[in-house]
């Protein structure tokens, strides 16, 4: 049996491979928001951080349906509602969870990606 790290683990990293093969020209943006979306969900809260990926490049959507695959949710929609239907303690272990898939998002963009966190969305 797996740790939930190890089945996070991966799941982004089939995920950011894909990413990168099929995404040539964009994969730097995927990776630049894998590091910026933790940022966000403290700042402005899981529900907040999570419309604004949403509303962004199709490259964006494609990290927020990773993310939403890598938790157990069907699609980013189905995802999206979860957080928003959610009460307080759910929404708070949602915002855990969220936050520790993350954390394998940005440590593959920083190695299979080779996006560092100082790296601008445009990839430079």
């Amino acid at each position: 049996m797996q740790t939930l790290d190890q089945q996070y683990a991966n799941s982004v990293l089939t995920q950011v491979l894909a990413v990168k093969q099929e995404q040539e020209s964009e994969y730097k943006k995927y990776g630049a928001m894998a590091h910026k979306l933790p940022i966000l969900i403290h700042t402005a809260g899981l529900l907040q951080a999570l419309e604004f990926v949403n509303t962004r490049e199709d490259i964006h959507r494609c990290l927020l349906r990773d993310l939403a695959h890598t938790l157990g949710h069907p699609d980013r929609e189905a995802f999206l509602q979860a957080v928003r239907g959610a009460n307080l303690k759910t929404y708070l272990l949602l915002s855990r969870h969220t936050l520790a898939a993350l954390l394998w998002y940005k440590r593959f963009a920083q190695s299979v990606l080779e996006v560092e966190a100082s790296e601008k969305e445009t990839g430079r």
